[in-house]
């Protein structure tokens, strides 16, 4: 038997989503027509004897999770609970916290995956490999290769190349270590319980010699990668698998849009039903799009690439959308453009305006490039990026909306170009 965690976090967590996860939960934020987070159910969800999936995080339970998880029950008929942590307690320390949920039915094995990856996600293929590898109470960390320079914002590992084994794990290191980097996917059996408790007593005791400060969350807040993985490497224990299909962080709104490429590319062979086709009196259809049966598209529209239009939408004729996702309920009027942005909620685009951004793609001739975690500002200028309507943002007809992040319930009289817009 086997389940799954799946780590979503919390609220202060998802600032460089804003504004967006001013609305939503960043997981639950839709990436290819569907909550980030149903990419990775819907995968946990596959794993043969597969018991249980559990989310652990320190957002409120509210009506929004509440409907999600409800309806993802239904549809892939599997327990699905949330967990909600008192405070946020890291990677190892939330599920060390709620060890004796995790543990409960006696699971041989278990996942453990941060919610903010996109991933084709290959578990099945994690536990042959584990079976493959070490001792039975072996672990394993889904790992990539990155280019020289960009592997150095990840976690490194240095592997046996022929036992597979990780030698050596340093999270973020300041000079070259390994272009192997942690995807953030893993596969533990119970018994990473034990070193992880070994952590929590030592930082009970170092709490003793100190001031005694909310001592309790201090010794429970444990990481994985700092505190578990560097420990455990070279101790015939840790091992990495390494995939070659396609995996990328989803920190930013930027790497949303590129996660929602990944995700319409691979629905050719997990989900063609979701990938629109050019029908009679439809839209014009060029590349991987989405478009939830709820939306109203005028004939004339064009749309795509990697575009993914959500519920309700209203689309009006000689649009063009390209490289973006566009959110429900928005409505984007006669000849508008969309370019390389992410429209919100209720947004509207008046005639003949233009919303575009900057595409924060990896490096197209590199194959190891990942996407870039870009600051919002650089040398006190915002650094050119997609374009962030949020929720009930007016654009008037014929206005120029570019490299622009438009915080909800604006009425724009103007055009803008690299501005945040308050």
């Amino acid at each position: 038997m086997l389940k799954a965690v799946i780590l979503i976090g919390g609220p202060q967590k998802g600032t460089r989503f804003r504004p967006l996860s001013f609305e939503v939960p960043k997981p639950l934020f839709p990436v290819a027509g569907v909550a980030i987070l149903q990419h990775h159910i819907e995968a946990c969800a596959k794993v043969p004897n597969m018991k249980e999936i559990l989310l652990i995080g320190f957002y409120q339970p509210n009506e929004e999770l509440n409907r999600f998880l409800f309806n993802a029950q239904q549809e892939f008929k599997i327990s699905i609970r949330y967990l909600q942590e008192y405070a946020a307690l890291g990677t190892g320390g939330g599920i060390y916290h709620f060890r004796d949920q995790i543990v409960s039915g006696s699971p041989e094995a278990f996942y453990v995956l941060n919610a903010d990856v996109c991933s084709a996600f290959p578990l099945a293929e994690m536990l042959s490999f584990q079976k493959e590898h070490g001792e039975p109470n072996s672990f394993v960390i889904l790992g990539t290769t990155a280019n020289r320079k960009q592997s150095m914002n990840y976690g490194c590992i240095v592997e046996n190349e022929t036992t597979k084994e990780v030698l050596h794990y340093v999270e973020k290191p300041s000079t070259f270590v390994s272009d192997i980097i942690n995807c953030g996917i893993y596969l533990f059996t119970p018994e990473i319980f034990q070193h992880i408790g070994a952590v929590f007593q030592k930082n009970q005791q170092d709490m003793l010699l100190e001031e005694p400060t909310n001592g309790w969350h201090r010794a429970e807040a444990i990481r994985l990668e700092q505190d578990i993985f560097t420990a455990l490497a070279g101790q015939g224990k840790l091992y990495v698998y390494k995939t070659l299909s396609f995996w990328s962080q989803i920190k930013s709104a930027g790497s949303a849009i590129y996660a929602s490429r990944l995700y319409l590319n691979q629905y050719h062979t997990t989900h063609p039903e979701r990938l629109a086709t050019i029908k009679e009196g439809g839209p014009k259809i060029s590349g991987n799009v989405y478009i939830h049966p709820t939306a109203n598209i005028d004939p004339t529209a064009m749309l795509g690439p990697n575009v993914s239009i959500g519920t309700g939408v209203t689309i009006g004729a000689g649009v063009r959308v390209r490289e973006s996702i566009i959110l429900h309920g928005a409505t984007l009027q006669d000849h508008c453009c969309v370019l390389n942005s992410i429209v919100g909620w209720d947004s509207t685009i008046g005639k003949w305006a233009r919303v575009e951004g900057t595409p924060s793609d990896p490096n197209p001739n590199d194959p190891f490039a990942k996407i870039d975690s870009e600051t919002l500002f650089r040398e006190g200028k915002l650094t050119p990026s997609i374009t962030i309507l949020g929720c009930n943002v007016t654009i008037p007809s014929e206005v120029i909306i570019l490299n622009s992040i438009v915080l909800p319930h604006k009425d724009l009289n103007r055009s803008f170009k690299n501005q945040i817009i308050l």
